[in-house]
């Protein structure tokens, strides 16, 4: 990712920690911060070393953030961030501009903040979108600024340092996409191409998940490393199912087989009722939901594979998934004893047979000849 001018208004931004300092957070809790970060990311013991040294010596990163064809329940998750916190990360972390959610500007003086930032700092701001883009019908389906959002979204791409797409509706288009999409509603990433873009799904996106991919961004200046869907690997690299606490009930064969018997009272395997665990990429299992104490899994529903592209599609959500092996750590150890004993025994045979070939062999070379019967008589 290009780095700014030392002249350009990007470069004479306060780094996080002059920000910090100057809403009166000590040197103490600022390294506390840095920590959390480091922890966030998956970092090293060298981690919030790497994430101090980062917060003071660059500058704030420009944000526009922009809403397109959306519910605004990303932003709603975003606001509740606990680590860090929302408000480290918008008064401190970012110099977030532009965002008409949350900003007290409103009419033509809000819009030409827009082309404020893009003439200033050129190259060096950050563009998150927050919904995709109908392009049915000239993209009047949703209209921003009296334009349809498209266009706002093209120009303000155009310079970007790059283009975070935050939740599925930006990502993968989510239910405004959903079969037979009247609006031709559009993700971020396949209209915008000559810009790096990020996905960030989830509907919403995990809170501390949107923050941990600024604070890498922050740190490193750069995107964090993707999958082919464009997601981050750190957050989006294992499957919900890996990572469940139900998990030891899947490999036993307990599962909840309808909602209100003793096995959900038990807690066990959501997979009859249709969960999507063992095909969702996502953290919920890890990192949780409001300050970690639940997600949906842990509430007692199954997971309807929200950060997947095309989920509306994929429904319905309480119709079970193909049929998946468990290993029957449980319920199946006689069967899984049965099948070892089996298969051991086929192998000693096996073993036998070739040791008994190599033998015959050898015997064979040693005479030479093809047949024992023909050796000579060594009589």
């Amino acid at each position: 990712m290009p780095k700014p001018s030392p002249t350009s208004p990007a470069a004479r931004l306060k780094t996080t920690a002059e920000a910090m300092a100057e809403r009166g957070v000590s040197r103490r809790d600022f390294l506390g911060f840095c920590a959390s970060m480091a922890v966030m990311m998956g970092l090293g013991p060298d981690g919030p070393g790497r994430v101090a040294h980062a917060l003071e010596t660059k500058p704030r990163l420009p944000v526009l953030w922009l809403h397109g064809l959306e519910c605004t329940c990303c932003s709603e998750s975003f606001l509740r961030s606990s680590h860090p916190q929302t408000s480290d990360v918008v008064l401190s972390m970012i110099s977030l501009d532009y965002d008409d959610t949350i900003m007290a500007a409103a009419g033509d003086q809000a819009e030409a903040i827009i082309d404020e930032i893009m003439r200033d700092y050129k190259g060096s701001y950050l563009l998150a979108v927050e919904g995709n883009a109908p392009l049915a019908n000239g993209g009047w389906h949703c209209i921003v600024g009296g334009r349809p959002f498209h266009r706002r979204l093209e120009e303000a791409a155009r310079h970007a340092k790059a283009v975070v797409a935050w939740g599925t509706c930006a990502s993968f288009g989510c239910v405004q996409a959903a079969a037979p999409n009247p609006t031709k509603a559009t993700p971020v990433s396949k209209l915008i191409r000559d810009v790096p873009v990020v996905n960030v799904p989830g509907c919403p996106p995990i809170a501390e998940v949107m923050t941990g991919v600024i604070s890498y961004m922050l740190t490193f200046d750069r995107l964090p490393e993707v999958d082919r869907q464009l997601r981050p690997k750190m957050f989006y690299g294992q499957r919900i199912h890996d990572k469940c606490y139900r998990r030891a009930h899947f490999d036993a064969g307990q599962f909840v087989e309808n909602w209100d018997d003793e096995g959900a009272r038990l807690g066990y395997c959501l997979y009859k009722m249709g969960c999507r665990g063992p095909t969702t990429y996502n953290a919920c299992s890890t990192i949780g939901w409001n300050d970690g104490v639940s997600f949906p899994i842990k509430s007692g529903h199954g997971c309807i594979g929200c950060s997947e592209e095309g989920f509306w599609d994929r429904g319905p959500f309480y119709e079970r998934l193909p049929s998946m092996r468990q290993f029957g750590v449980e319920a199946n150890a006689d069967t899984v004893g049965l099948a070892a004993a089996t298969g051991l025994g086929t192998l000693m045979a096996g073993h036998a047979g070739l040791t008994a070939a190599k033998r015959l062999v050898r015997k064979n070379d040693h005479t030479g000849t093809d047949d024992p019967d023909d050796a000579p008589d060594k009589g």
